[in-house]
Formats: C-alpha cells, sequence, structure tokens
C-alpha cells in the first residue's frame, strides 16, 4: 500500500511540474515572411510530444520545412485552425 501511495504522489507531482512549466501567454515565432503567434492555451488538449520532444516541453527546433509539416498538416487533418500563409504569418504594422 505504501508503494501505491508513493507512486501516486510521485506520478502528481511530475505532471504537475510538467503543466507548471507550461508557457502562461502566446509564444512568437520569428519568419522572414512575418512572425507566428502560437497560442498554448487553444493546444491544451493536444498531448504536448505532438511537438516537443517529451511531456516536460520544453525548446523545439522549428524551422519553415518542419513547422509546416507539424502545424500545418495538423490543422488541416483536423480541420482546425489556419491552413493559409497570411492566417498564420502576421507582418507588423507599417
Amino acid at each position: 500500500m505504501t508503494k501505491y501511495i508513493v507512486g501516486l504522489l510521485a506520478a502528481f507531482a511530475l505532471s504537475t511540474s510538467a503543466y507548471a512549466a507550461a508557457p502562461t501567454g502566446p509564444t512568437v515565432l520569428k519568419a522572414k515572411n512575418g512572425d507566428v503567434t502560437f497560442e498554448h492555451a487553444k493546444h491544451e488538449k493536444l498531448d504536448c510530444t505532438k511537438c516537443h520532444a517529451d511531456a516536460k516541453g520544453g525548446k523545439m527546433e522549428l524551422g519553415k520545412d518542419k513547422a509546416h509539416a507539424l502545424c500545418l498538416e495538423c490543422h488541416k487533418t483536423n480541420a482546425k485552425g489556419p491552413t493559409k500563409c497570411a492566417e498564420c504569418h502576421k507582418k507588423p504594422a507599417a
């Protein structure tokens, strides 16, 4: 019984710390044809490992080809989110 409780507490502690590390606001990804603002709150129902190496999150290596393969294809497959260039890429107002 003690091992069960310790395991349960450890699992809770790990899940809480991973959740606490999630960004609180949008993340701006710099791009030559206009920055892309990624809203973590709109993606919170997804498994973090869809984009990150593990459930703890962390920095991603996300270039043009990888972003288009990952993000755009997910939007198309799920019929949710932007799928056209200007819907993601926003140039600063002049």
